[in-house]
């Protein structure tokens, strides 16, 4: 059985011979298929009509290797957790059912980023050591999922779905990924943010990347200064010091500025399941990342976050 390494966690694990700058404190995996998603974002490389490499998700590339020797290297990368990423196609779930029969001797936590499946087959998931679900909402608006989201899943579906998850492995277990640059208002990420939370989701931001042979390869990302914008924001929603009228917005929905409030470093850094910090899936090494991997990296920059947000 095949199976897809994130580039960075094959090098800690040891199957590719290279250096990283980063290492991943989580093994990022993949289910292998060859063939594209049935789905077709606009941004996904692995969508529908996308003419991008299959390897590839976001900027990272994605080699397959047999599964005996991804479980045989795993403990060379001293990871303290297993992300498995899923594309929709037929077969998914038997596929992951061999997956996570063959993981469970890892004795490793598991996250999986799955689209809608049913409480059954979440409750399921968890005997097989699952206690994270990764929600690919993406789009912070009805309009921007209904035009960049083309899915077999609605809008609607994937608030169920959150509610499916919450209900199964409790409050702040369901990560709801959202991207910032799609074409949303600042005012949409806000209220979506502030929605997840009441439903008991928690929030993992990505900041929308180009990829050449998407359908959306020459839009452009957001800048770095409305991303440190809405991680604050995100902050301070996460932590409860904060109401949805204590921001202030113009007449086109952006964000003019923050509520008064302290803004550590450790805002900025990677936010989703435990030990996840997916260095530079967004941006390439030697760029100021979106997501820092370490509070560490957060710190250093600080100040310079500090200019960003206009503090």
């Amino acid at each position: 059985m095949k199976i897809r390494v994130s580039y960075g966690t094959a090098v800690a694990m040891g199957l590719i011979r290279a250096k990283i700058v980063v290492k991943p404190t989580t093994a990022y995996l993949m289910t292998y298929h060859d063939g594209k998603c049935i789905n077709d974002c606009k941004f996904c490389a692995q969508a529908r009509s996308s003419k991008a490499n299959l390897k590839m998700l976001s900027r990272i590339s994605w080699p397959a290797f047999n599964i005996e020797d991804v479980i045989k290297n795993f403990h060379n990368g001293s990871f303290k957790r297993v992300c498995l990423q899923t594309i929709d196609y037929p077969g998914l779930i038997d596929d992951i059912w061999g997956i996570l029969e063959r993981l469970s001797v890892l004795k490793t936590p598991i996250s999986i980023s799955i689209t809608p499946v049913s409480k059954d087959i979440l409750m399921e998931f968890k005997k097989f050591g699952v206690d994270y679900i990764g929600i690919g909402l993406d789009a912070a608006s009805e309009e921007i999922y209904r035009n960049v989201k083309i899915s077999r899943h609605s809008w609607d579906d994937m608030w169920m779905f959150l509610e499916d998850v919450v209900s199964v492995f409790g409050r702040g277990r369901g990560v709801v990924h959202i991207i910032v640059g799609l074409g949303e208002k600042d005012r949409d990420l806000i209220e979506t943010i502030f929605r997840v939370y009441k439903k008991g989701g928690i929030v993992s931001l990505f900041a929308f990347t180009p990829l050449k042979g998407t359908q959306m390869e020459n839009y452009p990302p957001p800048s770095i200064e409305r991303y440190r914008k809405i991680q604050a924001a995100h902050y301070l929603i996460r932590t409860g010091k904060v109401e949805f009228s204590d921001f202030e917005f113009d007449e086109r929905g952006n964000l003019i500025h923050l509520p008064s409030y302290d803004i550590p470093p450790s805002a900025f850094i990677t936010y989703g399941c435990p030990w996840c910090n997916r260095p530079y899936y967004n941006e390439r090494p030697g760029r100021e990342p979106y997501n820092y991997p370490s509070l560490e990296m957060a710190r250093n920059d600080f100040e310079k976050i500090k200019r960003e947000l206009f503090l």
